[in-house]
């Protein structure tokens, strides 16, 4: 079992297109999320395991103890084959931490309580267009992140909702301001819908996403004035966004 469910990881990293810069462009907003996501989750394994100096590219089964278990040899040598190339160095720790931590799950080792799974929002960043290039700042082939550091990160609102349909929702060209439908028995966090307003080569597109899972024209914010959030629209982060369009994904799927 430990062996296939470490394959199965290697087959994820394998069928990836490491130099898909087009993907990366596409899915730029999508895709800083995730990075953002799992420089918080890897910021809270640090804490616990005392991995503070190795964050945030680092083996978390490396630092829970000689008792984990490694990766399957015939996992690990092809593993190896497929990294051959691939830059930068901490691109390939991440690799091998992830395939490896798949064999700690499955082994069914006592692992602390309460933590996030370490890799997955890193998995899914690299299979919507590949790695990064780590400078002053993470360059994602279509968007720059700040680093930071382990506390600032580990303190960072988390970003749960990973389910494919919500993170293509999250994608589109320009700047992207969020507002949630506010008033009338709807609170900010239970909106009555949300709108977004994209700024693109000097262009401005206003839409709502709608019941049909996908964004569509409005003139709501338009005829709201010049400050949307003064008649009945507030401004949210992108995960708030993204929470309302997975219960609303959801909520469609469950009525099916």
């Amino acid at each position: 079992m430990t062996e296939t469910t470490s394959r199965t990881v290697l087959e994820r990293l394998r069928a990836i297109d490491w130099e898909d810069e087009a993907a990366a462009w596409e899915h730029a907003p999508s895709r800083a999320l995730l990075m953002r996501e799992y420089l918080r989750r890897s910021a809270l394994w640090a804490r616990v395991c005392g991995a503070e100096e190795a964050w945030p590219f680092f083996d978390v089964a490396e630092h829970l103890g000689a008792q984990a278990p490694g990766t399957p040899p015939e996992v690990a040598a092809e593993l190896e084959e497929l990294l051959d190339g691939l830059a930068p160095a901490s691109l390939r720790t991440t690799c091998r931490a992830a395939v490896r931590w798949a064999a700690v799950r499955s082994a069914g080792q006592e692992l602390p309580s309460g933590l996030p799974e370490p890799y997955e929002p890193l998995l899914l960043m690299y299979e919507r267009g590949g790695g990064y290039y780590l400078e002053e700042y993470l360059d994602l082939n279509g968007t720059m992140i700040r680093l930071g550091d382990v506390e600032g990160n580990a303190a960072a609102t988390p970003f749960l909702t990973l389910a494919p349909t919500t993170l293509d929702a999250l994608d589109a060209e320009g700047e992207i301001a969020y507002y949630a439908e506010v008033g009338g028995g709807h609170p900010r966090q239970e909106p009555g819908g949300i709108l977004r307003r994209r700024t693109d080569e000097g262009r401005t597109y206003d839409e709502v996403f709608t019941a049909d899972l996908r964004w569509e024209p409005t003139r709501q914010l338009e005829l709201a004035g010049p400050d949307p959030e003064g008649a009945g629209h507030v401004r949210i982060s992108d995960i708030e966004a993204a929470a309302f369009i997975e219960a609303v994904s959801e909520q469609r799927s469950g009525s099916r």
